[in-house]
């Protein structure tokens, strides 16, 4: 019963394949471009959680001012205050804190071999490379030692050593930063972009040289690595507790965790996918009025076939069904077109911008399938009742 009605449906549909092809395209247009725009917001979620993951996840970031609204330290919600290099000494103690850095940070001119320009002055310690997941290529970083040491030697980010030095060995060269001498010792691996901001484009110094050649005294940020995921509320907890007691009982910083910090990002990212597919599912709208009306003229004129079925002695619910399934079958057909339409448009858009991170989820291209079967059954229902409504002797007559 049901193949028979599947297959009298699907000739009715192929009896007229102009106009169930203009129907399916409405609504292929839109299960395209629903797949093409998540492809891109999937892509870019992806892109820029693993952009943050390669800096690990067992990360705390520590930055003054408690923020109470818009989550920016220090500003339109918070009194800025200073932590210091011996806010982080007493941090290093604490248990299950593996590693911290106190990070100073500004802009300087860089000289050496003839050559300088402006770039990114990072004032750091010993143990950034741990905390920060970065590799030195060449020579050896920063040396271990007291927090608030002055030493004069630094380590080139691997972009700035080609531009000095070329080919050149720079180890043990003297370089000018913020027209102070140091020694290069160290050559970092490449680690590539992060948002735009080029990681490779920096110079590293002493922490204390740093504050000295900005003419500071408190720290822009401070990051702590703890020993495993396992440890984070506690590790938390024990820093507030401290820098609240050093701080004279009051909670003016704020502390970010990167795993917090990455479900923000997947949350915020998920919306944004989720806005993208609701833009793009209008046109899937248009295109279910679209085999609407094509199945309310589909009814029209085929008055006498519904008065010859009707005195064959078929039932409502039979008619009704038959108009039904023509509106599945026609959108159903809609939106296996749009699923490879869309498929193809993201191999094509990635041929175009290889750079652009686009990523189809299985999950997109079932949904996309049902949204357009659940449309096609929504769309169907008018015209069926239509037929269900025409009197079996008036459709005769008009045979």
């Amino acid at each position: 019963m049901v193949l028979d009605l599947i297959r009298f449906a699907g000739g009715a549909v192929w009896a007229h394949r102009l106009r169930s092809m203009l129907s399916l395209i409405g609504i292929a247009i839109g299960v395209g471009a629903v797949i093409l725009l998540t492809a891109i917001g999937e892509g870019t979620r992806s892109y820029v959680l693993a952009q943050f993951t390669q800096f690990g996840t067992n990360i705390l970031a520590i930055n003054p001012g408690k923020t109470k609204t818009l989550g920016i330290p220090g500003i339109l919600g918070g009194t800025t205050h200073k932590l210091t290099l011996a806010d982080a000494e007493v941090l290093r103690r604490l248990p299950g804190v593996e590693a911290v850095v106190p990070m100073a940070m500004g802009m300087g001119r860089v000289e050496g071999n003839g050559r300088g320009r402006s770039v990114n002055i990072l004032g750091v310690t010993a143990d950034m490379p741990v905390v920060w997941r970065f590799t030195v290529g060449q020579g050896e970083f920063l040396p271990a030692g007291d927090l608030d040491r002055a030493t004069s030697v630094t380590v080139l980010g691997p972009k700035m050593k080609r531009e000095l030095f070329a080919d050149r060995n720079p180890l043990g060269e003297i370089v000018r930063v913020a027209g102070y001498r140091f020694r290069v010792i160290g050559v970092m691996e490449p680690k590539g972009q992060i948002l735009g901001y080029d990681l490779d484009d920096a110079v590293y110094v002493p922490v204390a040289n740093a504050m000295r050649m900005f003419n500071v005294d408190e720290l822009m940020e401070v990051d702590v690595a703890y020993q495993s995921a396992g440890l984070a509320e506690r590790v938390v907890e024990d820093v507030r507790r401290v820098l609240i007691s050093r701080h004279h009982g009051t909670e003016d910083f704020t502390i970010t965790t990167q795993a917090a910090m990455l479900d923000s990002l997947d949350e915020i990212m998920r919306v944004v996918t989720l806005a993208a597919a609701g833009i793009a599912g209008i046109s899937l709208v248009v295109g279910a009025i679209g085999v609407l009306t094509m199945m309310w003229i589909s009814v029209g004129e085929r008055i006498p076939e519904i008065g010859l079925l009707r005195a064959l002695g078929a039932r409502s619910h039979q008619i009704f069904s038959v108009f039904l399934v023509e509106s599945v079958i026609l959108s159903a057909m809609g939106g296996g077109v749009g699923v490879m339409a869309g498929i193809v448009g993201v191999w094509v858009l990635t041929l175009i911008l290889p750079g652009l991170p686009v990523l189809i989820d299985e999950q997109y291209l079932v949904l996309g399938v049902l949204v357009s079967m659940g449309s096609g059954l929504l769309s169907g229902v008018a015209p069926a009742r239509r037929a269900v409504r025409i009197d079996p002797v008036e459709a005769l007559h008009a045979e």
